[in-house]
């Protein structure tokens, strides 16, 4: 028979003792929430007063972000519930659910921008460019505090990435709604704000479909693109010992979280000489040198054995 192992590396950019890597983000993404809602309701308000659509679409992406960021709030809560015999991480994948919901919502809001902006080009309206820039300063200003809080965690966790693209579209779109309002206040060109607009919808889809691709990646168990997986197996191969390794899987629970499994062959003389204990030892500070990976679990199998589990299974 084989004998299993487990054993978790410690690395920077693993999950903390405390829970995934969302969590240490938690206060973070709180201030960022709290600032998205306050500049909505300000566009919101600027948007009526000065008939900017450009200022409309901003505030509507900006309560896309509102939603994206409470989800991923909420994954958090769920992430840190403790693993049952039933679920056994847990609720880590919470997070990346979360994460494809807002993927969801993102290109929905971009589609309905893309639209409302063409229908701004066959029905003109007269967009009070003075307005329009004051509102769109501020949402710039307050855009930029939130990129701040969360350009760290953006590289960890792809729910504070999803959140982070989102404030970074926003802030290129407040970017955009003053542009377009300097153009109608110095030429009185009206089509400058649905062509703003035109401009948020086309900065929403793109990042959304990059993010969307790296969450289908984690539901379907794809392995983490830092782990090349061909590396991993001459690696092992080239241990004393190791006559074949199959049943090699590399999948991501959560961010921060991937995770390693496999059956490694190896040679009787060399099992009965160094003892399973030692091997495994050998196998851990193989991977744990050269790959960040943070759960390994081996099973060490003499000669022929892989052959008697296909027999079985047959």
């Amino acid at each position: 028979m084989g004998a299993g192992h487990d054993h978790g590396h410690g690395h920077a950019h693993g999950a903390p003792a405390g829970g995934t890597v969302t969590a240490a983000y938690r206060g973070r993404l709180r201030v960022a929430l709290a600032i998205t809602l306050t500049v909505m309701v300000v566009e919101i308000v600027g948007g009526v007063l000065a008939d900017s659509l450009a200022l409309i679409a901003d505030a509507a992406h900006m309560a896309t972000d509102a939603v994206g960021l409470g989800m991923a709030l909420l994954a958090i809560h769920f992430a840190s519930r403790p693993p049952s015999d039933r679920r056994t991480f847990g609720y880590a994948r919470a997070e990346i659910l979360a994460a494809l919901a807002n993927c969801l919502l993102l290109l929905g809001v971009g589609g309905y921008v893309l639209y409302e902006a063409i229908e701004r080009f066959v029905t003109p309206a007269g967009t009070e460019g003075g307005l329009t820039v004051v509102f769109g300063a501020v949402g710039l200003v307050a855009n930029m505090v939130s990129l701040t809080l969360l350009m760290r965690g953006q590289r960890e966790s792809l729910n504070v990435r999803g959140a982070f693209l989102e404030v970074a579209a926003d802030a290129l779109g407040s970017l955009a709604v003053i542009v377009s309002a300097l153009v109608i206040l110095g030429t009185g060109w009206q089509p400058a704000d649905p062509i703003a607009s035109l401009v948020i919808g086309l900065m929403i889809v793109p990042r959304t479909l990059r993010l969307l691709r790296e969450t289908l990646d984690v539901l379907l168990e794809a392995a983490p693109k830092d782990v090349d997986i061909a590396e991993v197996r001459s690696h092992i191969l080239a241990l004393d010992g190791v006559e074949d390794v199959h049943d090699l899987h590399a999948w991501t629970i959560t961010s921060g979280m991937p995770v390693l499994s496999a059956h490694v062959v190896v040679s009787t003389e060399v099992l009965t000489a160094i003892g399973h204990e030692k091997m495994l030892h050998e196998l851990q500070g193989c991977l744990g040198d050269h790959f960040d990976v943070e759960h390994c679990t081996f099973q060490l199998e003499p000669g022929g054995h892989a052959e008697h589990e296909a027999r079985l299974c047959h």
